[in-house]
């Protein structure tokens, strides 16, 4: 299973197993990850799954939907880096993958 780190605003870090398939907010959520609260469920309709990817893991990841890109429009703290968790499915080449949660979601 890949493995995701995932690194709070305040640096603490938690790294889970994440099936290939799950999304990666999914895989926060399973396993209890503070920071991402997925409101919506996975739906690409709120922006509460807010994350910044590793800037070494950025160009790995597929480009982000017009949806997401419309979302992510409505966060707080947007970065270059900026994605939705709920629109980044885990496949194997993610193992290793780092994001870091906002401050604040929403």
């Amino acid at each position: 299973m890949p493995r995701i780190t995932y690194v709070s605003h305040d640096g603490q870090s938690r790294s889970v197993d994440a099936a290939i398939g799950m999304t990666v907010m999914r895989a926060a959520v399973t396993n209890g990850v503070p920071g991402i609260d997925a409101d919506c469920g996975g739906s690409c309709a709120c922006g509460t799954c807010h994350v910044f990817v590793d800037p070494a893991w950025a160009d790995r990841l597929p480009a982000p939907t017009s949806a997401e890109n419309d979302m992510l429009d409505l966060v707080s703290d947007l970065e270059t880096t900026s994605r939705l968790s709920c629109q980044i499915d885990v496949t194997a080449e993610l193992d290793g993958l780092i994001v870091k949660t906002p401050a604040r979601q929403g």
